[in-house]
């Protein structure tokens, strides 16, 4: 394949020429994205370092992840959702103008383990796959010729994490261009403090030089509100040495700011720019906000001197056949259809996300817990071929963890600190787990420690000292304060009474609970300046009520919000299943139980399944005083298709006082209360061919929503809804659904559907959200799952239209144009 150049006009003379310079993720300069003409080989040869190398090139776009697009394996770790890891090179070639800048090039996010060469030459290597890091190529480049950017991937450690990491570069890659006085890399640092009706915005900013001689700037910051009007300023003079970074602060007051809230997410934007003799030679915009943030040992949580319960989830980074690449638009409607169910926080589990991930939290409203860390400095056990399979390997990150991880760390604050939306840094996730791998003597059980069993096999001698953990924990705080002062540091603890011998919780401002309920209460007595908080969570009733009854727990974190690859079951499994959303992003029946829970609008919603003696559906939540056979289930689907005749159980999850059943028109069942015990009002019904309708009422009997499904007939059209939004962006999401001749959507089949696209735009694959399906997902040719699926089409850019296609044998085609 030929090699495809890109030739980027960069210079001192353009970038003054600009009305605006342009803002850029690592906060300098003049950048542009890179992510197109890259080839790749999938490959452990060293040969890509060889010009003459004869390798099967194939052109790439970025974000790419090389695994998802690999067959699914039932011998490869199970952890990895059953896709291969292995060793890929990337590579890209590219003209630069001969000018008086420096040149830089910034990685989003590759995994792992990567190594950069320019133009044959190593220039730097990132073991984190998690972690965003830039390198100045200026003495590598050739200026007027042409250059080669080589990446070496190397994830050939498959299981070297607990869920599906993805390989390769999977988050945008940038060009920045930037004179030798500039701002640093996230040199702009803002952070907001309320106090009745006045906000101050405390702003630093870094400029280097990297000059010769010393340099005198002057440094503007502007604060601009919503409206785009200047609503306080600064101005301060810096002398800067040579081959120096300096500093200034500065404080801008604005009287009565507008707060940022999860329900009214307003956002202001910081201006900073640097003239030197009087001219602009560098500018960014950073997003920024005002709220304030109190927690309190007794109290909980306070958003803006309003206490409140935080309803989180844990969110991994993959998105189902898009695998570890991130598009801004995909998660964008992801997060909107958690914030529809009431979701008001996300924990990034167990690493930083992409950038476009926390402004989109900005933008819409939601409280981030930005953790870091999964393993510190030993690993976890890990499946490393198929699920629970001989012996558990080891296969981890730990190995770089002594070197890098204060530096990763560090690099994670820096780079997200101004993002609103952060309210907590995590410092590791489960690193507390008994004898996986530190062991204390409290696991040997005794009546002193509340121990009356022995805990995971009692204490092991020969096992890392749990002291451990308090050593290492205070050395991360100590680095997360060092960047930010304005933001809690947390962990995840697994565990708890375990911890609670070492100098880990005290290493902490807030302290995460994963699964442990049951010391809630039992801690903040012993511990009672202790701020507590669930950071990893079932989805069981029980554990929210452990919330909403204790006024000291100020949230909990679902385990999970949405499906994510990896960390799977036995074959087939391609990951795990337990969240709100499923792997294309649509709304599980669990995740309509969890919005009438904590939605603040009228919900109402109806799920069937037979009534079979001793069938299990779904998680069970309770079971009534009677002890009846058939659990309640939060996993219902909304169908109406059984034998006439047969007993089926119908579920409303609703937050109304109570509600009224009716088929074809008819109250059946009787009207039922709002059950406190279970959270589900149920009937057991014959069934009958028609409309099941559900009505929501208030105690007066005014009805506030309504929820129908109706029998579908036989599977005869596709239906398609455009999910792409009005933004414009460069992905389309597309949703297909199979109905009957009458609309109704057929939930029961699962037809094969073939998408054809012609135009401006090439098919990323197609996601129907089955867990058990481990065929391809990046063909044209995809199973609907419940009678639905997604496509995800990237658009070309240029003019042009864009047709996209379903069709199946025996139905009615449908299409799209964009």
């Amino acid at each position: 394949m030929k090699k495809m150049k890109a030739v980027f006009l960069m210079g001192i003379a353009i970038l003054l020429l600009c009305s605006t310079i342009a803002y850029s993720q690592p906060g300098f300069g003049k950048a542009k994205k890179i992510n197109e003409d890259w080839n790749f080989v999938l490959s452990n040869d060293t040969a890509a370092l060889r010009p003459a190398a004869d390798l099967h090139w194939q052109q790439v776009s970025l974000p790419h992840d090389w695994s998802v697009r690999q067959p699914l394996n039932p011998k490869n770790a199970s952890s990895m959702g059953y896709l291969p890891g292995g060793i890929g090179w990337y590579k890209k070639s590219l003209v630069i103008p001969k000018q008086n800048n420096r040149i830089y090039i910034y990685f989003e996010g590759v995994y792992n383990r990567s190594e950069v060469f320019i133009n044959g030459r190593l220039i730097g290597e990132r073991p984190n796959g998690y972690i965003s890091f830039m390198y100045d190529v200026t003495p590598y480049i050739r200026f007027d010729k042409e250059n080669e950017i080589l990446v070496r991937v190397d994830h050939h450690r498959a299981a070297d994490s607990r869920w599906y990491t993805g390989a390769g570069i999977y988050r945008d890659v940038w060009l920045v261009s930037a004179p030798p006085v500039h701002i640093a890399q996230w040199g702009v640092y803002a952070y907001p403090e309320v106090d009745k009706n006045a906000g101050i915005l405390k702003v630093e900013v870094q400029v280097e030089n990297n000059e010769k001689q010393s340099r005198s700037v002057t440094v503007i910051n502007e604060l601009l509100n919503s409206k785009g009007r200047v609503v306080a300023k600064s101005s301060d003079a810096l002398k800067i040495d040579a081959g120096s970074p300096g500093r200034v602060a500065a404080a801008l007051n604005v009287a009565r700011p507008q707060l940022w809230s999860v329900d009214v997410p307003v956002l202001y934007q910081l201006r900073t720019r640097i003239f030197m003799e009087g001219k602009l030679i560098d500018a960014t915009t950073t997003t920024t906000g005002f709220r304030q943030l109190t927690f309190d040992a007794d109290k909980g949580f306070a958003l803006n001197g309003k206490w409140m319960k935080v309803k989180g989830v844990c969110l991994h980074h993959d998105a189902g056949v898009l695998g570890a690449a991130m598009y801004k638009d995909v998660w964008r409607r992801r997060l909107l259809n958690l914030k529809a169910i009431g979701v008001n926080a996300v924990r990034t589990s167990h690493n930083p996300q992409a950038t476009v991930f926390y402004d989109l939290c900005d933008e819409l409203g939601l409280l981030v817990m930005n953790e870091a860390f999964d393993e510190w400095e030993y690993p976890k056990r890990k499946w490393l071929e198929g699920w629970n399979v001989g012996k558990p390997g080891f296969e981890g990150t730990y190995d770089f963890f002594d070197a890098w991880g204060a530096r990763d760390l560090a690099d994670m604050v820096r780079r997200d600190r101004n993002h609103i939306s952060v309210f907590a840094w995590s410092i590791g996730n489960e690193v507390d787990y008994p004898n996986d791998p530190y062991s204390h003597p409290v696991l040997n059980g005794s009546s002193e420690s509340g121990f009356t069993q022995k805990i995971f096999g009692g204490y092991k001698k020969e096992a890392p000292d749990a002291m451990r953990l308090g050593v290492i924990a205070k050395k991360l705080a100590a680095v997360v304060r060092e960047y930010d002062r304005s933001r809690p540091v947390t962990a995840g603890l697994a565990g708890v009474a375990m911890s609670n011998e070492t100098g880990y919780p005290d290493a902490l401002d807030i302290a995460g609970y994963n699964y442990t309920e049951s010391r809630y209460n039992i801690d903040h007595k012993k511990y009672p300046q202790r701020v507590i908080f669930g950071s990893e969570n079932r989805h069981d009733l029980s554990a929210w009520k452990a919330v909403t009854e204790n006024p000291h727990i100020f949230g909990q974190f679902l385990w999970t919000g949405i499906d994510y690859l990896g960390e799977s079951g036995r074959w087939p499994s391609r990951g795990f299943y337990s969240g709100l959303l499923d792997f294309a992003g649509f709304i599980k029946p669990r995740g309509y139980f969890r919005q009438s829970l904590w939605s603040k609008a009228p919900v109402i919603y109806l799920g069937t399944y037979p009534v079979r003696t001793g069938n299990r559906s779904g998680d069970v939540l309770s079971q009534t005083e009677e002890k009846k056979e058939v659990p309640l289930s939060m996993d219902a689907w909304p169908g109406w298709n059984y034998k006439e005749g047969q007993t089926v159980r119908v579920v409303c999850y609703t937050n109304a006082a109570k509600a009224r059943l009716l088929l074809n028109g008819k109250q059946v069942g009787g009207i039922k209360s709002y059950d406190l015990k279970t959270g589900i009002i149920y009937w057991d019904i014959p069934y009958l061919p028609g409309e099941l309708k559900a009505e929501g009422m208030d105690a007066a009997d005014k009805v506030l929503s309504v929820y129908h499904i109706k029998t579908a007939g036989d599977p005869y059209a596709i239906k398609v809804i455009d999910y792409s939004g009005k933004g414009g962006g460069p992905i389309a999401q597309v949703a297909v659904q199979v109905t009957d001749k009458n609309g109704v959507p057929v939930v029961n089949t699962d037809q094969e559907i073939t998408c054809t696209i012609t135009g401006n735009g090439t098919l990323l694959g197609l996601e129907a959200g089955d867990n058990s399906d481990m065929g391809d997902y990046t063909d044209n040719q995809q199973k609907t799952f419940r009678g639905r699926l997604m496509a995800y089409v990237k658009k070309k850019g240029g003019k042009g239209s864009l047709k996209i296609v379903f069709n199946a044998p025996g139905l009615k085609e449908a299409a799209v144009v964009l």
